[in-house]
């Protein structure tokens, strides 16, 4: 029943295999006597025939669906453009296939036949680490021994693995004994001599059949593994991520100082300490651990004493109770330690943040100011966007100033700058006239001699706003135009733009 359902899940789809040809055959003729072979032939093919159509449908459906889910890699020219394949092995392992309904069946399917080797592997393991033959588990104990001693024979090992646990197998199978006899002379007269020529084919490793028991006992374990690692993996993140992302900060903050602590004294003692010592008991520590007898001694302990009864001496405690008092003490040191020795700055930081109220003089010649924008820069005669003609950045109303990312507001209103001289010369602004009383405006200087605002730079050229006209170029030689401090006092006329400086404080946002 398994090798009739391998061939008919195997067969290829469209090229139907030399019985289906035959099974037809006789399906077609009148032969009398064979008529359960045909008819059962006949149910066969049209069976798999049925099977690889569904399944066909099915796999075109869910790869129409993946396409729709799954975004495609949009190609590139040098990709469209390279016709050879990369030499590169990083750019071959990206060029590799995308994931596909059928691709991904038939390399688990692959995979799942020749994973069994680990699986064997890890049991091996587990029943040489559990004690179940004594024998096997001293011997890697004394291996493990001569390894701590002698740390370079580690270099050894692969090689003595490969002749015992590869090589010697191999060659015993390839030359095997004689069969063994009742007669207990012929046992003492008998001696293993592998000469002569090989008397058994050599052993190959081969996956397992599909459908067959090891291939599903190999999808049993593969099942079990994924729960294990997840189970592992939750509770790995459990235990280290609440102590290591800082959502407990003082008790991040004590880690992240015991860990630098001893760093720096493993830097200066590394070289002092019995490594090989400790590796050998913390070795025989964990294996001998895994005794049946350990966690009987473990299981059978006293439980601890109730804390109205006076404390037993040391001497009378069990394991488990050394062992949870120990814990407790040490718990009790940790916390004391995190609550009065960490000390986190609980107030936010805070920032002044500041902002540029932008008026425009009327264009009507009645010398009244409009409000026009608040910007995040003054606009200066020389600023970027002033020369380049653009409209200053910012919004019309005061209410619909935001404060930055990440950040918030720690006042209720904004407060006027009253020194606007010193933003105008950390700046460095020239072209302009500060007002040092009354509401603290700083005006552009109006050029008389060209009838525009801004500085006049010496030579043929001026850079600022102009009139209107686009004049840029006069002959002579033009004197330079007055700083702030020289039109400090203001001269009657101003130009266009004015603009004063408001700050307020805001503090990062505290998540919890």
């Amino acid at each position: 029943m398994e090798d009739l359902a391998a061939a008919i899940l195997n067969a290829p789809e469209d090229s139907p295999g030399p019985e289906d040809v035959d099974d037809a055959t006789l399906g077609a003729g009148p032969a009398a006597g064979g008529t359960s072979t045909t008819s059962g032939g006949f149910k066969r093919a049209v069976l798999k025939r049925g099977i690889f159509k569904a399944a066909s449908m099915q796999d075109k459906l869910l790869e129409k669906l993946l396409t729709q889910v799954i975004p495609a890699e949009t190609p590139t020219p040098s990709n469209l453009l390279s016709t050879s394949p990369p030499s590169d092995p990083l750019s071959a392992y990206a060029a590799r296939p995308g994931f596909t309904i059928a691709t991904m069946s038939a390399n688990f399917r692959r995979f799942n036949a020749r994973i069994g080797v680990v699986f064997h592997f890890q049991a091996r393991v587990v029943r040489l680490l559990s004690w179940r033959q004594p024998t096997h588990t001293l011997s890697l104990l004394a291996v493990y021994t001569f390894l701590c001693l002698d740390p370079y024979l580690l270099f050894v090992l692969p090689l003595l693995l490969i002749i015992i646990c590869v090589l010697i197998p191999s060659f015993i199978a390839r030359h095997p004994a004689p069969l063994a006899s009742p007669s207990e002379e012929f046992l003492r007269d008998m001696d293993y001599r592998p000469r002569g020529p090989p008397l058994a084919p050599a052993v190959t490793v081969k996956p397992v059949k599909e459908l067959s028991r090891d291939f599903f006992k190999n999808l049993g374990h593969l099942q079990n593994s994924m729960e294990d690692f997840s189970v592992a993996h939750d509770k790995i993140v459990g235990f280290a991520e609440p102590k290591t992302n800082f959502s407990d900060e003082a008790l991040s903050s004590a880690i992240f100082v015991l860990l630098c602590g001893l760093a720096v004294v493993m830097s200066l003692t590394a070289h002092l300490l019995p490594w090989r010592y400790l590796a050998l008991v913390t070795g025989w520590a964990a294996i001998c651990s895994n005794h049946p007898l350990a966690s009987r001694l473990l299981a059978s302990s006293p439980s601890t004493t109730p804390s109205t009864n006076p404390p037993q001496p040391s001497s009378l405690l069990g394991p488990k109770d050394i062992v949870t008092t120990t814990t407790s003490r040490l718990s009790t040191l940790w916390s004391s330690f995190v609550s009065t020795d960490i000390i986190l700055d609980q107030s936010p930081e805070t920032r002044e943040v500041e902002i540029f109220e932008l008026q425009r003089l009327s264009l009507s010649g009645t010398g009244e100011w409009e409000a026009w924008v608040f910007s995040p820069s003054p606009y200066d005669p020389l600023s970027a966007a002033r020369i380049s003609g653009q409209r200053p950045p910012g919004t019309r109303f005061f209410e619909d100033v935001k404060p930055p990312p990440g950040w918030e507001w720690s006042e209720k209103k904004w407060m006027l700058d009253l020194w606007s001289r010193e933003w105008v010369e950390e700046r460095i602004i020239t072209g302009v006239e500060v007002e040092t009383e009354g509401e603290r405006w700083v005006y552009d200087i109006w050029n008389e001699r060209e009838g525009r605002t801004g500085v006049v730079e010496g030579g043929e050229t001026e850079v600022g706003g102009g009139n209107g006209n686009g004049s840029g170029r006069k002959g002579g030689k033009m004197g330079m135009g007055v700083s702030w401090e020289e039109g400090e006092e203001g001269v009657g006329r101003r130009g266009e733009w004015r603009r004063r400086r408001w700050v307020r404080l805001v503090r990062r946002k505290v998540v919890g």
